[in-house]
């Protein structure tokens, strides 16, 4: 696997109100998550390689994500540096209402490598749109996590198996998915 030149981590929502458990529906997958999300980040600031953050900035009064709530902050060992741009979406995508795309081919960016919260809500919805816009995107399947989820029928999902379907509905449809280990190989 060729990363090509450039290649850009995209972050996103990696904020406390994703600590929240109990809003989102309880139990919650991969409590390494933020452990690989920070080696990838360590390597690729050390490479070199340009990193974009995205923040959610919900609508709903009641989210732990609302601006005014303590939550909406990054968590503190993801904080953009010097940089490091910060793109604030109110959606799921990062690419809707933000001008992270503009940003990206401005600089010549082809290649994103997404990690971040959660894997089948922001994450899905902006690994879809990298990939229709022509991004060649890599999803780091254990730098991602989600939580429980309730059917439509009452049944309860729980999150390693919302994380999974997630993640095999993106793979070579929109996104390679690979892990923490075969992107540090490949970096």
């Amino acid at each position: 696997m060729k990363m090509g030149k450039n290649p850009a981590l995209l972050l996103v929502d990696i904020q406390y109100g994703l600590d929240d458990w109990e809003y989102y529906g309880g139990n919650r997958n991969n409590p390494d998550a933020e452990k690989n999300m920070g080696h990838i980040l360590q390597k690729w600031r050390a490479l070199g390689h340009p990193v974009f953050h995205v923040q959610h900035s919900s609508t709903n009064n009641h989210s732990p994500l609302h601006p005014s709530k303590p939550g909406f902050a990054i968590k503190a060992d993801f904080q953009p540096i010097p940089g490091e741009p910060l793109f604030v979406k109110q959606v799921n995508s990062a690419f809707i209402g933000t001008d992270l795309e503009k940003v990206l081919r401005a600089q010549g960016i082809t290649t994103l490598v997404v990690v971040g919260l959660t894997t089948n809500h922001c994450i899905s919805t902006s690994v879809r749109m990298a990939g229709n816009l022509g991004f060649t995107t890599y999803l780091v399947a254990d730098a991602t996590a989600t939580f429980d989820r309730m059917g439509i029928q009452g049944e309860k999902f729980d999150a390693e198996t919302i994380h999974q379907t997630a993640l095999a509905s993106l793979h070579d449809e929109f996104a390679t998915v690979l892990t923490t280990a075969q992107l540090m190989n490949d970096l």
